[in-house]
């Protein structure tokens, strides 16, 4: 009777603790939950479609397991977490109008169209974080990870990546009213904690955190528009901000509290900054002319430099566009887009050496493991026939020793990603001769790519990754 009251005891706490179980999927759903699973598995992931053995036919896109999902498509990411509105899954998918975007061939091919209820059912899967079977959110793991952050100035979005795989995980919103604030500038802080954005249509600096890309603060400016461009104390503990008018302002932030700190009128076109080695002066290009700004950072003294031993010129000539520390931090590389060169101006002396012969000089990204300055050249239409833009290598040691690379569209954002040892460029993309997008945005516009360089041979990979409208501006979390 005993032996038999045991048995019974057991075998009912093994019931018990089975009943407990966290499901951890069905077999034949991917690890999908189970309403999404039923659509991926019989509607997608199919023979000749979305499945293990036809996937690199259909777009590089493999369906067939909530992980092979997350391993990206031939053009990126199909999925973003909690942004159904930028996941390209949804518009092959999707046939009815009020539901969002629609792009053709509808999916699945040569099937029957989803029903109304299916492609919610995706939709608001997808807005909830695309969960897998258990409720894990992909991506949401590592809040150290490394990523590489896009500025999309047509859409009002960011773009973040993961720089492991090189795919989007993220789209954040950025701004504060409904209309297009055209953000143009992203950076990271010193410390990897935050980043930064500002806005040619807003009057506003914002704050988010990098472990998870929250908004946490945002700092007025001023009334004038046209922010254009900003640096960070290596402490991380204030910026300056530069808009770019003919009554051009600098402001000074407080990062910490997120406070306008001091706002100075009266420069013409200021636009790149840059700090010298003692964080005590900001230096400013005047875009239209041949010198630049040098200001303490109360910004109650400013001062002249001429760049070319001519008379100072408010004209175009030069037109300093950014401005950048060298690696020993006792000279600024300037790329002078109106004469078609780099500048390189010793701090202590002020003497002025010239490389030139490269064309619409943009944006910089130094490699310190290389030595190497990498520059955007984007309207570069001489050094590669029928290609528009370049990428520029000037070796920091030898900078008459160059090399230009073909890559991209209108390439301007750049970074440098030192741990996967590649170099991410931006092409903007927005004149119909350019690359045919693979699918459409949210945002009016075409959408544009990054593309990649190793760093190690400075050849262009052939992959390529579709972000959304004109992406512009391109900051390393490291």
């Amino acid at each position: 009777m005993r032996r038999t009251l045991y048995i019974t005891v057991s075998m009912l706490i093994i019931f018990v603790f089975s009943l407990c179980r966290k499901d951890k999927g069905k077999v034949g759903f991917g690890n999908y939950p189970s309403d999404v699973g039923k659509i991926m598995v019989y509607k997608c992931a199919t023979s000749g479609c979305h499945n293990n053995l036809s996937y690199l036919a259909s777009g590089g896109l493999n369906l067939t397991t909530w992980n092979d999902m997350f391993k990206g498509t031939n053009s990126g990411s199909s999925v973003i977490p909690f942004r159904a509105d930028f996941s390209s899954l949804c518009y092959f998918v999707n046939t009815y109008t009020d539901l969002g975007i629609i792009n053709s061939p509808t999916m699945p091919f040569n099937g029957s169209a989803l029903s109304r209820q299916e492609v919610e059912c995706i939709r608001n899967w997808i807005n909830d974080g695309a969960p897998d079977v258990n409720g894990n959110i992909k991506w949401a793991d590592n809040p150290l990870r490394k990523k590489i952050y896009v500025v999309n100035q047509g859409c009002d979005v960011v773009t973040v990546f993961d720089s492991e795989t090189q795919l989007p995980i993220r789209y954040i919103t950025v701004g504060n009213n409904a209309g297009i604030e055209i953000p143009h500038v992203v950076k990271v802080s010193p410390d990897g904690q935050f980043w930064y954005v500002v806005f040619v249509n807003n009057n506003i600096m914002q704050k988010f955190r990098c472990s998870d890309d929250a908004l946490v603060g945002e700092a007025v400016l001023g009334a004038n528009l046209d922010w254009n461009t900003f640096t960070i104390t290596d402490d991380g503990k204030k910026a300056f901000c530069v808009a770019w008018t003919s009554n051009g302002h600098v402001a000074s932030v407080d990062l910490v509290n997120m406070k306008l700190i001091t706002n100075l009128p009266g420069l013409t076109y200021p636009h790149g900054v840059a700090l010298n080695a003692a964080n005590d002066s900001i230096y400013v290009t005047g875009q239209s002319g041949n010198f630049i700004y040098a200001l303490d950072t109360a910004l109650s003294m400013k001062n002249q430099i001429v760049l070319n031993g001519a008379p100072l010129t408010y004209s175009s000539s030069l037109d300093p566009h950014e401005i950048m520390l060298s690696p020993d931090k006792t000279q600024f590389y300037l790329t002078c887009e109106k004469s078609n060169e780099i500048r390189v101006l010793n701090i202590a002396s002020y003497a002025v050496t010239t490389i030139p012969n490269i064309y619409n000089a943009k944006e910089m990204a130094l490699s310190t493991s290389k030595n190497k300055l990498f520059i955007t050249c984007m309207d570069d239409t001489t050094s590669f026939v029928g290609q528009h833009g370049c990428v520029v290598m000037m070796d920091v040691n030898f900078p008459y020793n160059i090399q230009k690379i073909k890559v991209g569209y209108m390439p301007h954002g750049i970074g440098v990603d030192e741990s996967k040892k590649l170099i991410y460029v931006a092409s903007r993309n927005i004149y119909s001769n350019g690359p045919a997008p693979h699918h459409t945005s949210v945002c009016n516009g075409r959408n544009g790519f990054v593309n990649y360089i190793d760093l190690n041979t400075l050849q262009v990979l052939t992959k390529r990754t579709e972000v959304s409208v004109d992406p512009y501006s391109v900051a390393v979390r490291k």
